[in-house]
C-alpha cells in the first residue's frame, strides 16, 4: 500500500470511528454541534465530508462524544501528509512581494510554533518548550448573551434564574471566533490567551485554519506584543510592525507591503497583552488602537487582556466582540497533559525517553485526580504546563511535595513571570515577591475566618488599608486602592467576579495564603475549632506545612484531643490528623505516633460498615487508604468500597490500583461503583483492565454506549428501561451467558433473546411488562429468576425443558409444589418470601429427585419432605425461614452445607447436629443485630468449617481445630 492509500485509509477510519461513536451516544446530527461548541458545517464536514477535521475540532468531537481525544488524534496524524505546512517553494518566477510573503509565513512558523513557560527553574531549561503543533489545546470562550432560555452547557446558553434575561454562551476557542473580525479575549494570567494567539499565527500563516475560521484565510498575521512595543516610546505603524518585534529582515520588506495588506483587509493583528501596557499609556493605547481601526477598517483584529486591566466594553465603541477564557474543565486538563506529553516525545532522542514520557504521562494524570487541591490547581494552560514541566524534571515527583509546587506557581504568578518578560511595574508599583505575599494572605486569612469565598472592594481595601503602616516602602508608592488595583491586575491570584466583588483565582492559593497567615497569627486553637469543618480541611494540612516544630507538634497534639473528646466528629479530626503527617517534615516522634494510634483501628478497613463510616469522612480519607500491596482480600474489598462510594477524579486513581486484582470481591465492588466515576474514563481506565472480568452492571445510557469497547462480557445486568433494541445493539450476542434486567419496564417481547446462542441464565426483577417466557424455549437458557414480575404467566415454565435452576419471588395462586407447571428436571429451586407466603406446603417437591440446592425465605408446611431428596446437599434458609424449621426435620445425611441468613438470640445450634449429622460447612449470618453466637452445641462435628458474619461475640470456639472458623469482618487484634 502506498503512503497516500494509507493516509487516505487513516482519514477514512478517524471518519467512520466519529461516527460510530455518534450513534453509540445517540447524538444526532443537530445536537452534535451545540454538544461540541462546532457549526453544522465543520462537524458534517469531519463526519461525512472528505476533508481533514483540525485537531481542535477533533477534541471538541472527542469531548461531546465522551471519549479519548488521543486515539483520534492518532489517526488524524497518520492521515496528514508528510508535511502540512506551507511548502518551501522555488520562488525564482515569484514577484518580490510573493516571495517576501512565502518567506514572513514560513518564519511565523518558526518563531511562533514552541510554547514555552517563562520564570520556571528547572536542571534542564530546554524541557521548558514545546511543539505547539502537539501540544495546542482548544480552550472554551464564553460570551454574555441575550437569552429566552436554558440550553445545553457546551455551545449553548447558560440562561440566568427564570430561565432568561442575560446568559453565557459557551464555546470552543474556533467556534467563538467565526466570522469575527473584532475581538477582545480576556483571561487571567497563565489562561492560554497568548497560545492562543501564537496558534491562530501559525495557522493563518500555514493556511491551516480550521472550517469555522474560514475568513481569515489568506490573512497575513502581524503578532504584536504590547510590553513589547510600549518599550520603543511611540507605538509602531504598520511599516514598523517587523521591526518592533525584532524580526531580522525587516528591512526587506516590500514598500508599503504591510500597508496595502491592512487596507485590502487580509491582515490579522494579533495584539497581546493590553494589561502590560503601564497604567499610564493605556489611553494612549487607546487612541492608537481607534486609528487603526478607522484607517484600516477592513482588517482583522484580535486584542487580549486580563480581566481586570480595562473596564468591560473597554473597545465596544470600535465594534469587538468581548470573549473570555474559561477555566478548563477535567476532561481539558487530561488531555493537556497527554498532549503535553506527545509534545515532549517529539524532541525525545530515544525509545527510552519516550517510554519514560508515557509512564509519566500516566502517573500525573493520576496524581492531578487523586489529589484535590492540585486538581483546583491545574485549571489553565500555564499552571498545568507548570506541574507537567516540574514532574518531569524530577523525574515522576513534584518539587517536594505540594507545598513546593504551590510555592513554585505563586513565584512564577506572582514575580518571575513579569520579570522575566521586561514587564516593569505597569500599573506604577513595584512590589517584591514577599510584599506582596504579606498582602495577599492578610485578603486570603479573612475569606477563610469568615466562611466566604468572595469579599466586596471595601474590605478588600480596608484590609490593604490596615497593612500598609507596616509596610512604608510600599505605603510610600501607592494608597491602598493602588496596591489593590495592582494586585489584582499583575499578581495573577486575584480577580474580580463583578465590579464590586473580589475572589482568587484557585481556592488553594486562598487555602495556602490563609494557612500561612493562621500559623504567623498563632491562631493555632481557631484552626482546631474549625478542624470539623470540610472547608477548612487543607488549611489545616497547609497550616502543619507551613508550622515550625513546636507549632506543629502543638496543633496535631490539640487536634487529636479535641477527637477523643468529641465522639460525634472524631474519626474525621483523627483521619484528619494522620493526614497532616504527610506534610508534617520534622515532627516529634511521640506526637507522630500518638496521631497514628489513633487510626490503626480504623485503617485499612474490613468491612462494608467500616468501609461506610470511612467513606462519610470525604475525600480526606483517599490519602490515607493503603494497598493494594500487603491487604488481605477483605481489606483490599473494603478499600475499593470506601473509594467506590466517594467517587470522582481522586478515588479514581484509587480503584486503579486495585484493577489487576483476581479477588472476586474486589472485582464485585470495582463493578458495582461504575455509577460514582465518569462513565467513560473509568470503563478505559478501570474496567478494561480487570482480569477475566466478565461481570457487569450498566445503569445509564452512557454506560450501555461503552459496553463494545470492554472485554468479553458474559453477564450484564441492566438496572432501567433498556429496551431489548438496545440491549441488542450493545452486547455481542455470541459472548453473553447470563443476563439480568431489573426495574425495566420496557422490556416486553423476549424474542430478542432467541439470537444469544450462549445464554443460559436469565434473570428478571421488578419487569411489570414481562408477561410471555414462551420465548425462552428456544434459547438454551438453563436457569431462569423471576422476582417481583406480576404478568409472568407461570404455565408458560411448562415448555422449558432446559431447565435446571429456578428462582420465584412472586405472588401465585399454587397451594403446593405439586400444582407448579414446571416439567424439567431441576437441580436447584429458590422460594422467595412471597412464594413461600402463598404455599401452603412442600408438598410435590420430590417430583425432582436430583434437586441439590434448596432456598427457603420463609416457613413452609411439609419441610420434611425434604429429607427424602437423595442429591440434596445445600440447604439455605433466610429473611423468615431459620433455624427452628429444623425441629421438624428428621435427620437428613446427605446435606453438608447449611447457610442461615438470618440469627436470633433465641436460635440454638443442637437442632443442626440431630438434623445434619453429615455437615461440612455452615455459614451463619447476623447482619444488623450483632447478636452472640455460641458454637459450643456443635462440638464434636468433625471437619466442620464456620463462617460467621458481624457477630458481636463468638463463644465455643475452643472447641474447634485452628482455621475451622472464619469471622467476618475479621476480629482487630
Amino acid at each position: 500500500m502506498g503512503a497516500s492509500e494509507s493516509r487516505q485509509e487513516a482519514l477514512a477510519e478517524l471518519k467512520e470511528r466519529l461516527r460510530s461513536l455518534r450513534v453509540q451516544r445517540r447524538l444526532s446530527m443537530a445536537a452534535l454541534p451545540g454538544r461540541a461548541g462546532l457549526g453544522r458545517t465543520t462537524v458534517s464536514q469531519a463526519l461525512n465530508g472528505t476533508g481533514m477535521p483540525s485537531e481542535a475540532t477533533v477534541v471538541a468531537l472527542a469531548s461531546a462524544l465522551k471519549t479519548d481525544a488521543e486515539p483520534l488524534l492518532r489517526l488524524r496524524a497518520r492521515a496528514l501528509p508528510p508535511t502540512a505546512r506551507v511548502a518551501t517553494v522555488d520562488d525564482s518566477d515569484s514577484d518580490p512581494q510573493t516571495r517576501f510573503e512565502n518567506w514572513y509565513r514560513r518564519y511565523l512558523e518558526q518563531r511562533y510554533g514552541q510554547l514555552s513557560v517563562i520564570g520556571l527553574d528547572l536542571s534542564r531549561p530546554e524541557r521548558a518548550c514545546w511543539p505547539l503543533d502537539a501540544a495546542y489545546l482548544s480552550l472554551e470562550l464564553s460570551t454574555p448573551v441575550r437569552s429566552v432560555g436554558p440550553t445545553d452547557s457546551r455551545g449553548g446558553i447558560a440562561a440566568g434564574p427564570g430561565g432568561g434575561g442575560l446568559g453565557v454562551r459557551v464555546e470552543r476557542a474556533e467556534r467563538a471566533l467565526a466570522g469575527q473580525r473584532r475581538t477582545l479575549v480576556r483571561g487571567l494570567a497563565g489562561s492560554g490567551k497568548t497560545t492562543l494567539l501564537q496558534w491562530l499565527a501559525v495557522s493563518t500563516a500555514r493556511h491551516s485554519l480550521p472550517p469555522e475560521l474560514a475568513h481569515l484565510e489568506g490573512c497575513l498575521p502581524f503578532v504584536l506584543p504590547l510590553r513589547t512595543l510600549v518599550r520603543r516610546g511611540e507605538l509602531p505603524a504598520p511599516h514598523e510592525y517587523l521591526t518592533a518585534v525584532g524580526c531580522p529582515r525587516d528591512s526587506a520588506q516590500p514598500a508599503n507591503w504591510a500597508d496595502q495588506a491592512l487596507i485590502d483587509g487580509r491582515a490579522l493583528l494579533l495584539i497581546d497583552g493590553l494589561d502590560e501596557v503601564p497604567h499610564a499609556q493605556r489611553a494612549k493605547t487607546r487612541q492608537w488602537l481607534r486609528e487603526l481601526l478607522a484607517a484600516y477598517p477592513q482588517a482583522a483584529y484580535l486584542v487580549t487582556t486580563r480581566p481586570s486591566a480595562v473596564p468591560e466594553g473597554w473597545l465596544a465603541d470600535g465594534g469587538f466582540t468581548e470573549l473570555t477564557v474559561r477555566p478548563m474543565s477535567t476532561r481539558d486538563v487530561a488531555v493537556f497533559v497527554t498532549r503535553w506529553h506527545t509534545a515532549a516525545s517529539s524532541n525525545a532522542t530515544t525509545a527510552q525517553e519516550r517510554a519514560h514520557l508515557a509512564a509519566l504521562e500516566e502517573t500525573l494524570k493520576d496524581t492531578v485526580r487523586s489529589q484535590r487541591d492540585l486538581a483546583r490547581l491545574t485549571t489553565t494552560p500555564l499552571l498545568c504546563a507548570l506541574v507537567c514541566a516540574l514532574h518531569r524534571d524530577r523525574r515522576g515527583h513534584l518539587p517536594h511535595g505540594r507545598m513546593a509546587l504551590y510555592e513554585a506557581a505563586l513565584s512564577m504568578l506572582m514575580h518571575r513571570r513579569d520579570r522575566e518578560r521586561d514587564i516593569e511595574a505597569p500599573e506604577g508599583l513595584s512590589l517584591t515577591e514577599h510584599q506582596s505575599v504579606q498582602v495577599l494572605q492578610r485578603l486570603a486569612y479573612w475569606l477563610i475566618r469568615n466562611g466566604q469565598t468572595e469579599l466586596d472592594h471595601d474590605t478588600a481595601r480596608a484590609l490593604v488599608d490596615d497593612a500598609l503602616p507596616a509596610m512604608p516602602h510600599i505605603a510610600q508608592q501607592a494608597d491602598a486602592d493602588g496596591v489593590l488595583t495592582h494586585l489584582l491586575a499583575r499578581s495573577g491570584l486575584l480577580r474580580q467576579p463583578t465590579a464590586e466583588t473580589i475572589d482568587f483565582v484557585h481556592r488553594t492559593f486562598q487555602d495556602y495564603l490563609g494557612a500561612k497567615a493562621a500559623i504567623e497569627a498563632r491562631d493555632i486553637p481557631l484552626l482546631v475549632r474549625h478542624a470539623h469543618d470540610d472547608q477548612w480541611e487543607d488549611v489545616l494540612r497547609m497550616a502543619v506545612a507551613h508550622a515550625r516544630p513546636h507549632e506543629r507538634a502543638s496543633l496535631l497534639r490539640r487536634l487529636i484531643t479535641r477527637g477523643d473528646r468529641t465522639l460525634k466528629h472524631r474519626t474525621r479530626l483523627h483521619l484528619l490528623a494522620t493526614a497532616c503527617l504527610e506534610h508534617a517534615t520534622e515532627l516529634d516522634p511521640a506526637v507522630r505516633e500518638d496521631v497514628q494510634q489513633r487510626t490503626a483501628a480504623l485503617l485499612p478497613p474490613r468491612s462494608d460498615e467500616e468501609a461506610l463510616t470511612l467513606a462519610a469522612v470525604g475525600p480526606v480519607i483517599l490519602d490515607l487508604l493503603p494497598g493494594p500491596e500487603g491487604l488481605e482480600n477483605d481489606e483490599a474489598e473494603a478499600v475499593v468500597n470506601t473509594a467506590g462510594r466517594i467517587g470522582g477524579d481522586a478515588a479514581l486513581t484509587v480503584m486503579k490500583k486495585f484493577r489487576a486484582s483476581a479477588d472476586a470481591g474486589v472485582q464485585f465492588r470495582l463493578h458495582a461503583d461504575w455509577s460514582h466515576f465518569d462513565t467513560e474514563d473509568y470503563a478505559r481506565e478501570v474496567l478494561a483492565h480487570v482480569p477475566d472480568a466478565h461481570y457487569v452492571r450498566v445503569r445509564s445510557a452512557e454506560q450501555l454506549s461503552v459496553l463494545r469497547h470492554l472485554r468479553t462480557l458474559t453477564r450484564v445486568e441492566f438496572t432501567g428501561n433498556f429496551t431489548s433494541g438496545e440491549i441488542t445493539s450493545a452486547i455481542r450476542p455470541e459472548e453473553l451467558q447470563r443476563l439480568e434486567a431489573t426495574r425495566n419496564s420496557a422490556l416486553e417481547n423476549l424474542g430478542f433473546l432467541q439470537a444469544y446462542t450462549s445464554l443460559t441464565n436469565i434473570s428478571f426483577s421488578q419487569c411489570r411488562n414481562v408477561a410471555d417466557l414462551t420465548p425462552l424455549a428456544a434459547t438454551p437458557v438453563t436457569s431462569l429468576s423471576l422476582y417481583e414480575c406480576e404478568a409472568a404467566r407461570l404455565e408458560d415454565l411448562r415448555c422449558l425443558a432446559r431447565l435446571k435452576s429456578l428462582s420465584l419471588n412472586v405472588k401465585h395462586p399454587l397451594r403446593n409444589l405439586e400444582a407448579l407447571p414446571v416439567d424439567a428436571d431441576l437441580a436447584s429451586l429458590w422460594l422467595g418470601t412471597l412464594s413461600c407466603g402463598r404455599l401452603r406446603a412442600l408438598e410435590g417437591i420430590t417430583r425432582w429427585p436430583n434437586l441439590t440446592t434448596l432456598s427457603l425465605c420463609g416457613p413452609v408446611d411439609g419441610f420434611s419432605q425434604i429429607s427424602a431428596l437423595p442429591k440434596l446437599s445445600y440447604l439455605m434458609l433466610q429473611v423468615r425461614a431459620g433455624l427452628f424449621m429444623l425441629a421438624e426435620l428428621p435427620p437428613t445425611p446427605q446435606i453438608n452445607e447449611l447457610w442461615l441468613g438470618s440469627w436470633e438470640a433465641e436460635d440454638d445450634l443442637a437442632t443442626v447436629s440431630m438434623a445434619l449429622p453429615n455437615l461440612k460447612k455452615l455459614t451463619i449470618n447476623c447482619y444488623d443485630k450483632h447478636w452472640q453466637v455460641d458454637l459450643t452445641p456443635l462440638r464434636g462435628m468433625a471437619d466442620l468449617s464456620i463462617t460467621i458474619n458481624r457477630a458481636d461475640e463468638v463463644l465455643g470456639t475452643e472447641h474447634f481445630p485452628p482455621g475451622a472458623i472464619t469471622r467476618k469482618p475479621r476480629p482487630r487484634t
